[in-house]
């Protein structure tokens, strides 16, 4: 432990840190267990939303859902890098959210490009039926 640290009154635990508070210069503290069950909650609710709306066939329109499906799952993935991941602008001197920028343009890249390469693959696909075939020059 370092001088300031003994100085200001703290005594470390046996393992050698403090609960609760920050771990090194920028870290992120550990969550508490409301954070954690808070976290748990919204994962199974925005999992459980998609689930109904496939399952229960609510929407008529499949890109509706395909478009409602795809925001619950961004939604997810911060509720988790928020409370489980315990990530915010503050810790390790802001890279981490430089980081998930980054990350989240590659995502995007990947995820549409996937997508469009994957429409247009059905669009110039050869015809399924027999009738589809003798129209074929």
């Amino acid at each position: 432990m370092s001088a300031t640290h003994h100085e200001a009154g703290h005594e470390p635990h046996v393992h050698g840190h403090d609960h609760g508070h920050e771990h090194g210069e920028g870290g992120a503290a550990h969550g508490s267990l409301r954070s954690y069950l808070i976290g748990f909650v919204l994962s199974v609710i925005l999992t459980a939303i998609p689930f109904w709306l496939v399952m229960g066939d609510v929407l008529a329109n499949h890109k509706a859902t395909t478009a409602i499906i795809l925001a619950l799952g961004a939604v997810q993935i911060v509720v988790h890098m928020i409370y489980f991941l315990h990530m915010n602008t503050h810790s390790e001197g802001g890279w981490n959210m430089l980081a998930l920028i980054f990350t989240s343009v590659l995502v995007v890249i990947a995820l549409s490009g996937s997508l469009w390469v994957m429409y247009h693959m059905n669009t110039n696909m050869m015809p399924s039926s027999a009738h589809e075939m003798r129209e074929m020059p």
